[in-house]
């Protein structure tokens, strides 16, 4: 299944979206709902679908029949892990588990194996277009099958593809590629082992819960640089120093900093001796120092609906 976060707009509205989601669920019977919190969205549900056109047709019939708007977040799929220790399979009730939130991940030192869902993914496409599929399937760590030519004009490609890289954007990625004409397709393929990790990000070294995903190590380093240097667009200016860390097991792998507001203390003096101004320096450096020990970041709820829709 692929999961996704509903919230409402407004927590005032949303009995309205609870109401509307029952009814649906009813007549939906593949649906997976199960309530959900976030500090940044409020009260919400968590999602399954049976693939992203499935997650398309229920947003727009929430919208279109009952009138209830929605943030809707990245979609996300769900991982297996495999745990080790007496203690840690009688807590999980098993020696595995699925995991559909990061934040329900055991510690490392309990999973003994990651398990990622793949899919086997059938692209029909122009002859001419072959090069940049092929590109883009390398690119989303696919593993091509034998291809089979439909006509003169037209070739069948499979590629075997994580799911994770597949809900996102990749389907209108293939469509720009190609100028609209390659078509796409996919079939489940199980559940792999694969070499994964959970990279929490930190504000000023506190965690952020609603921002920890779980990603490929390959791509691991992109990741973290591109949410970091997305979350520095995002985050008003503070009058302290915001630090914006990426980190995976204690080790940081991306940061960003957030420089803080600055009043010219030294404007008013003119001429004179220089241990005046450093005295100026000194006391500003020192106040904001103590500021920065006892400063509480508030994130806009904006910045978050922003990172977390797709």
């Amino acid at each position: 299944m692929v999961y996704a976060g509903i919230f409402p707009a407004d927590q005032s509205q949303h009995p309205q979206l609870s109401d509307a989601i029952k009814k649906l669920a009813l007549n939906d019977s593949a649906v997976n709902v199960t309530p959900d919190s976030s500090p940044a969205l409020g009260q919400g549900w968590r999602i399954g679908f049976l693939g992203l056109l499935h997650l398309e047709v229920f947003t727009q019939r929430l919208l279109q029949e009952y009138k209830a708007e929605a943030i809707l977040t990245a979609p996300s799929v769900p991982y297996k892990v495999k745990v080790k220790g007496s203690k840690a399979v009688k807590q999980y009730k098993g020696t595995e588990i699925i995991i559909t939130n990061p934040l329900m991940l055991p510690d490392a030192n309990h999973i003994e194996e990651y398990y990622e869902p793949f899919v086997i993914g059938t692209i029909i496409t122009p002859v001419e277009y072959i090069g940049a599929v092929t590109s883009l399937c390398i690119d989303r760590r696919g593993t091509p099958l034998p291809a089979n030519a439909v006509d003169d004009k037209m070739t069948m490609m499979q590629y075997i593809l994580p799911l994770s890289e597949v809900v996102i954007d990749f389907h209108d990625t293939l469509k720009s590629i190609t100028s609209g004409f390659a078509s796409f397709d996919y079939q489940d393929y199980g559940f792999h082992p694969s070499p994964l990790v959970r990279m929490d990000i930190l504000i000023n070294g506190m965690l952020v819960d609603e921002l920890s995903t779980i990603v490929h190590t390959s791509r691991l380093e992109y990741n973290a640089r591109r949410l970091t240097e997305k979350l520095k667009e995002m985050i008003p200016r503070q009058m302290v120093q915001v630090a914006i860390q990426a980190v995976v097991g204690g080790k940081v792998f991306a940061r960003e900093t957030l420089k803080a507001y600055r009043k010219d203390v030294t404007a008013k003096l003119y001429g004179g001796d220089v241990t005046r101004r450093k005295k100026l320096l000194k006391q500003q450096a020192e106040g904001k120092k103590k500021m920065r020990s006892v400063a509480n970041i508030r994130i806009p709820r904006d910045t978050f609906i922003d990172v977390l829709k797709r």
